[in-house]
C-alpha cells in the first residue's frame, strides 16, 4: 500500500494549498481593496501553477497506477478515495500548466471588471475581457473533451458534476420547460384570485438584517467559533476545510433577499461542516458534486425555510428584530409574501417555481459560448430574447440581465445546470427524510432543525464522495435523479392538490 499511502500525503499537501487559496479568494471578494487586485491575480496563479504541477506528473500518474493495482488491499473507503484521485489528475492532466496560468488571470481581471460594469450598467467595458476568458476556457474545454471522449460541454459541466451528461440535463429540462410556463399560468391566476400578500414596509436597517440572519444562522446551528457572515458583492460560501464562510447582500427596502441568501448559503456550510472528518484533506472527504452542494442549499431554503411550519416560526422573529407592526407581519402574510409566485429578472431572488427557467436560460446561452454560435457582442440580446421567452420577463438593462452574475467573469463554465439539478435532488431529499422521520415538520415548526439534520448526516453529509452523485442520491431517496419529486411538491404546495 506504499503508492497509496504517497498519494494519501501528496493529496493532504494539495488540499493545504487549495484552503488557502480558497481564503485568498474570499478575501479578495469581501475585504481585498479594489487596487490590490492585479497582486492578488498574480498570487494566485502562482498558487494554481503550483498545485497543477503537484496534481500532475508521470511520477504521479504511475503511483495511480501502482495504487490501483493494489487496490484489494484497500477498504470501501481508500478505494473511492483512490477513484477521486484519479478522475482528478485527469482534468488536471489534460490542461497545460501555461493554459492554467492564463485563465487564473483572465479570470480575476474579468471578475474584478464585472465589479465595476454591473453596477453602472456598462457591458462593453466588461465584454473584451470576458471574450478573452471565453477563449481561453473554450481552448480547456476542447482539450479536456478530446481527452475523456465526451463533449466540451461535458468535459466543463464534470468538473462540477462528476459524470453528468448532456442527455440527462437536456431531458429533465426539457420536462421542465415544457412543464413550467404553464404551471406559472395557474399558480398566478389561483393566487390572483386570492388574499393579496402585503409587502412589510422598510426601511430595514442593514444592523438589523444582519442579526436576523445571525439568528436564523444558529437556528440552524452555524457554527460560528469556525465560520463567519460577511458581505459580498454576490452571495457565495468558501473559506477552507474547518472553516466555513458564507456572505450576503443586503437591501434596506426588502429584508427578504438578505435572509434567504443566508439561508441558502448556511445550507452550503453545513454540508462542508457535516463531511467526514477523518478523510479531511482527501478528495473523499470533499462535497459530492455541485448537484448534491445546492441540493443541501436550497433543501434548506426552499423545502424547509419555506414550508408552512418554518414560516410559522419565522414570522415571529422577523417581526421581533425588525420591529415589524401590523397585519403585514403575521404568519399568515409572511407565508403568502414568501410563497408568492411571479416572474422576475434576478435569479438569486427567484421563486422556487420560477428558478429553473433562470437556470435553463444560462445553460443554453454557455453551451452556444462554448461551441462558437454566440459572440460576445450578441450575448446581452440573445440573454434578453431566452428571458421573455422563457421566464416571461425581458431585461430593461444589462445590470438585471446578463450582468446579474458572476459565474462567467469568474470563468465558471458547466455550473449553472447544478442548480437546477440541485432543485430536483433537494425535493427528492425532502421527501423521503419526511418519509423516514414524521418529527420533521414538528421540528421546524419549533424551530428545530435537528430531526432534518440528523437524516441528512446520516444519508448525504458523512457520506462524502463515497459514492457517485447518482448512485448516492439514489441510496439516500430510492430513486435516480428526476423531475417528479418536484413537480409534487409545488403542485401541492401552490395548487394544494397532488400531481
Amino acid at each position: 500500500m506504499k503508492a497509496y499511502r504517497d498519494l494519501e500525503a501528496r493529496k493532504k499537501r494539495v488540499s493545504a494549498v487549495g484552503n488557502a487559496m480558497g481564503i485568498l479568494q474570499w478575501d479578495q471578494q469581501t475585504m481585498m481593496p479594489e487596487g490590490a487586485a492585479p497582486a492578488r491575480a498574480t498570487v494566485l496563479a502562482e498558487l494554481s501553477v503550483m498545485m497543477h504541477e503537484m496534481e500532475t506528473g508521470n511520477d504521479l500518474s504511475d503511483l495511480i497506477d501502482q495504487a490501483e493495482a493494489e487496490a484489494d488491499q484497500l477498504d470501501n473507503w481508500q478505494r473511492a478515495n483512490l477513484r477521486e484521485m484519479r478522475h482528478q489528475f485527469i482534468h488536471a492532466n489534460a490542461t497545460p500548466a501555461d493554459l492554467v496560468e492564463k485563465i487564473v488571470l483572465a479570470q480575476s481581471e474579468s471578475a474584478m471588471c464585472w465589479r465595476l460594469a454591473r453596477p453602472k450598467n456598462d457591458f462593453a467595458s466588461l465584454a473584451p475581457k470576458l471574450d478573452a476568458l471565453f477563449r481561453l476556457k473554450r481552448e480547456e474545454a476542447y482539450v479536456k473533451a478530446d481527452i475523456m471522449g465526451v463533449t466540451p460541454y461535458e468535459a466543463m459541466l464534470d468538473q462540477y458534476d462528476p459524470g453528468r451528461r448532456e442527455v440527462q440535463v437536456d431531458r429533465i429540462f426539457d420536462d421542465l420547460g415544457g412543464f413550467l410556463p404553464g404551471f406559472v399560468q395557474q399558480v398566478m391566476e389561483k393566487q390572483a384570485a386570492g388574499t393579496q400578500p402585503l409587502m412589510p414596509q422598510g426601511p430595514f436597517p442593514i444592523e438589523r438584517q444582519q442579526q436576523l440572519g445571525h439568528e436564523l444562522m444558529t437556528v440552524f446551528g452555524f457554527p460560528f467559533d469556525r465560520g463567519r457572515l460577511d458581505i459580498a458583492h454576490h452571495p457565495f460560501s468558501g473559506g477552507a476545510d474547518g472553516d466555513v464562510r458564507i456572505t450576503t447582500r443586503y437591501d434596506e427596502a426588502d429584508f427578504m433577499k438578505s435572509l434567504m441568501a443566508v439561508i441558502h448559503e448556511t445550507g452550503h456550510a453545513l454540508y462542508e461542516d457535516g463531511l467526514p472528518q477523518q478523510w479531511r484533506g482527501q478528495p473523499v472527504g470533499k462535497s459530492r458534486g455541485m448537484t448534491l452542494h445546492e441540493s443541501q442549499s436550497l433543501l434548506l431554503e426552499m423545502q424547509a425555510a419555506r414550508s408552512e411550519e418554518f414560516i410559522r416560526f419565522l414570522a415571529p422573529t422577523t417581526k421581533r428584530i425588525l420591529g415589524g407592526q401590523g397585519p403585514a407581519w403575521e404568519p399568515d402574510n409572511i407565508l403568502r409574501v414568501y410563497r408568492k409566485v411571479e416572474p422576475g429578472l434576478i435569479r438569486v431572488f427567484a421563486d422556487e417555481v420560477t428558478y429553473p427557467l433562470h437556470v435553463i436560460v444560462r445553460y443554453r446561452l454557455e453551451k452556444a459560448i462554448l461551441a462558437d454560435e454566440l459572440g460576445i457582442g450578441d450575448l446581452p440580446g440573445a440573454w434578453n430574447d431566452l428571458m421573455a421567452q422563457l421566464v416571461g420577463i425581458r431585461p430593461t438593462d444589462d445590470t438585471d440581465g446578463v450582468l446579474q452574475d458572476v459565474h462567467w467573469p469568474e470563468g465558471i463554465f458547466g455550473y449553472f445546470p447544478t442548480y437546477s439539478l440541485g432543485a430536483m435532488a433537494a425535493a427528492q431529499l425532502f421527501s423521503a427524510a419526511l418519509g423516514d422521520d414524521s418529527d420533521i415538520l414538528p421540528g421546524l415548526g419549533r424551530g428545530d432543525p435537528a430531526p432534518l439534520f440528523r437524516w441528512l448526516d446520516q444519508n448525504i453529509r458523512s457520506q462524502g464522495c463515497l459514492y457517485m452523485p447518482d448512485e448516492l442520491l439514489e441510496k439516500a431517496t430510492g430513486s435516480p435523479l428526476g423531475t417528479a419529486a418536484f413537480k409534487a411538491s409545488i403542485t401541492a404546495r401552490y395548487l394544494g392538490q397532488a400531481e
